[in-house]
């Protein structure tokens, strides 16, 4: 497998951008009819002690979606389609585990930048997940391309999944309900603690494909440790989290394998600063 330091060279956005993109406009109000999903939990238990964290680790989908050879945008294509199957797969045998109704998100892949149903795309984003209309859009741009890294996307795109997944499961009920009745000093650790556990919820999923994809230790924590010294650095408000508490929900997520490592609405401020 390509080492993580050619992935650098050639501009490590793709394991980056995107990280947790989902905008204010994008709050999960009156959506339920449409995709017919019962009501998921509400209030702060929605959050704090929603049922997925009692399910133990994630569901194992076999995933194994084959080679990303460069420079072929129709393999492109299928490589994100078949790691968005493998995440259906396992996430909708978690919420099966825990009584709660499961959808799966759409998935758009784009070659050009658009404007999605939470506005204007943001800038250096690979990747967003839009709770307006329950969609992850995938960018594939010429650099992707040209060095393609199969650990860096599937990395990505699990972490956007991990927002449907908050969506879907009544915590971004509390979230968003919180966010709006607080401050911006507040506001700003309500974020941390999304984007933190979406990032722990992808690193579960990758612990999952370890042997499929299949994951290198060396090249994980590589590129670990690339996000604990540069992870924060796209974030100048410091809304997704430091480089070091990026990498300790990567690491905690990664090494457990289990939902309920990945708690962070209910840990002290210190742990998602």
């Amino acid at each position: 497998m390509r080492k993580l330091s050619s992935l650098v060279a050639a501009g490590l956005v793709l394991a980056l951008a995107g990280v947790g993109t989902a905008t204010a406009e994008a709050q999960p109000a009156n959506q339920g009819a449409q995709l017919q999903q019962a009501a998921p939990p509400r209030g702060k238990a929605a959050a704090t002690a929603n049922p997925l964290y009692r399910t133990g680790r994630l569901a194992d989908s076999n995933c194994s979606p084959g080679s990303l050879p460069r420079g072929s945008t129709a393999a492109y294509k299928r490589f994100l389609q078949r790691v968005t199957n493998c995440l259906n797969a396992s996430w909708s045998s978690q919420f099966r585990k825990a009584g709660l109704s499961f959808s799966k998100p759409r998935l758009r892949i784009i070659t050009k930048k658009v404007r999605t149903a939470c506005g204007p795309w943001s800038a250096g984003a690979d990747g967003i997940y839009c709770s307006g209309d329950r969609t992850m859009y995938m960018l594939i741009t010429k650099t992707q391309l040209r060095n393609p890294y199969a650990l860096g996307i599937t990395r990505l795109m699990a972490h956007e999944y991990g927002h449907h997944v908050q969506q879907i499961s009544g915590i971004w009920n509390y979230y968003w309900a919180a966010r709006n009745s607080s401050g911006k000093s507040m506001q700003l650790q309500l974020s941390r603690r999304s984007e933190l556990q979406a990032e722990c919820f992808s690193s579960v999923f990758m612990n999952t494909v370890a042997d499929s994809l299949p994951v290198n230790q060396d090249e994980w924590d590589q590129t670990v440790d690339w996000f604990r010294k540069n992870g924060h650095k796209a974030w100048a408000q410091n809304d997704h989290g430091k480089g070091s508490s990026q990498a300790f929900w990567m690491n905690r997520g990664f090494n457990s394998g289990q939902v309920g490592s990945c708690n962070t609405w209910k840990v002290s401020a210190r742990y998602v600063a």
